[in-house]
């Protein structure tokens, strides 16, 4: 497995940078990428890592980038935005492709080119952070014990902080409202909606379905027909959301409000801090059911968000590097329901524990 030949574009991002310390520590030298010198040179400084400067709009400059690498990784969000200029040139150059996104657009792109990327011998992989493993391998662990599962519920605690990117990509996708997948179908569902009352590790959480990558990830890696993604919420948050969300759908319904507020995002979101990053812990659930009502439930216990980001993303370019799978995968369908384990703090539950 070649340790230097792979590249890391948003090296300067948050989530970027957290991933490039990750990978050093692991023993790799990526070559880290963006758009801007002034803001990739002094990582590279600092790490002693090569860089180079790609501007995704520059067809040539992006090849350039690409010479002789086996993976890129792609921190660089909203995803829907520099994703598909990056996997046109995998495509083309027979380059693995993966990224951290939570974005259903991104996937439902990536699952369009599953036969392409089988035909190249390459693998396209999104969400291999927080989005989506721990989701994406619950849900295949808990369906693959309830035969002919027709309904899936995901449900997550525990994002106490977020970073700049996943600030903005919330920016943008909160005009399009939220969805659920019903019979097979993403149908819209109201934002701020459903509340329901969830059990997790640490205790009870007030959980209300979100827009999440799981919504079509989870559709492929476990054929469920119905699933419903959620997330937690503070409870006094809970009676005033709907209102606050149809306040926010209309103002980020404008462009140049929307634009306005990633350049405050920028300035002021800064992410978790090394402290909050070794401290906290986030959960997952999961609920399989089948047409007879027979279920299955199971939980997670992971490290925070973005280290388990930062952990699994190298762990995950690992294992891409030494097996080489093939098409539009997902990283439960690619690695198994257990491969959440191989993330160290993981601890996984069939029964709540105490």
């Amino acid at each position: 497995m070649a340790k230097s030949n792979w590249l890391l574009y948003g090296a300067n991002g948050y989530t970027g940078q957290l991933v490039a310390e990750e990978a050093l520590r692991k023993g790799h030298k990526p070559i880290l990428a963006g758009r801007s010198e002034d803001k990739i040179r002094p990582i590279a400084e600092r790490t002693g890592l090569d860089y180079v400067i790609a501007d995704l709009t520059d067809r040539n400059s992006l090849n350039k980038a690409l010479s002789g690498i086996e993976l890129v990784f792609n921190a660089a969000g909203p995803f829907i935005h520099t994703s598909a200029p990056i996997i046109k040139a995998c495509l083309e150059y027979g380059i693995h492709y993966t990224d951290i996104t939570g974005e259903i657009p991104v996937f439902q792109n990536i699952f369009s080119f599953d036969s392409l990327a089988k035909k190249k011998g390459i693998v396209l992989m999104s969400g291999i952070g927080f989005d989506i493993i721990p989701t994406d391998c619950l849900a295949r662990y808990v369906t693959e014990r309830v035969p002919g599962a027709v309904g899936l519920e995901l449900a997550f605690a525990g994002l106490e902080h977020i970073s700049p990117g996943t600030m903005k990509t919330m920016v943008e996708m909160i005009p399009g409202g939220g969805l659920v997948r019903r019979n097979g179908k993403l149908i819209g569902y109201p934002l701020g909606k459903g509340a329901k009352k969830v059990m997790f590790p640490d205790g009870e959480h007030t959980v209300i379905p979100i827009l999440w990558g799981d919504l079509e990830t989870a559709y492929h890696s476990t054929g469920v027909q119905n699933i419903t993604t959620y997330m937690a919420y503070p409870n006094y948050m809970i009676r005033f959301l709907p209102a606050g969300i149809s306040i926010m759908q209309k103002l980020f319904a404008s462009k140049m409000i929307q634009r306005a507020a990633q350049k405050i995002i920028d300035m002021t979101v800064k992410g978790p801090g090394k402290d909050a990053r070794e401290k906290d812990r986030s959960y997952v659930w999961a609920r399989a059911v089948d047409a007879k009502g027979n279920e299955k439930q199971a939980w997670l216990d992971i490290p925070e968000t973005y280290l388990f980001t930062a952990v699994a993303s190298v762990l995950t370019i690992e294992k891409i590097l030494a097996l080489h799978p093939r098409g539009a995968l997902t990283p439960a369908m690619a690695f198994g329901a257990d491969f959440v384990l191989e993330i160290q703090g993981t601890k996984r539950y069939d029964t709540l524990p105490g």
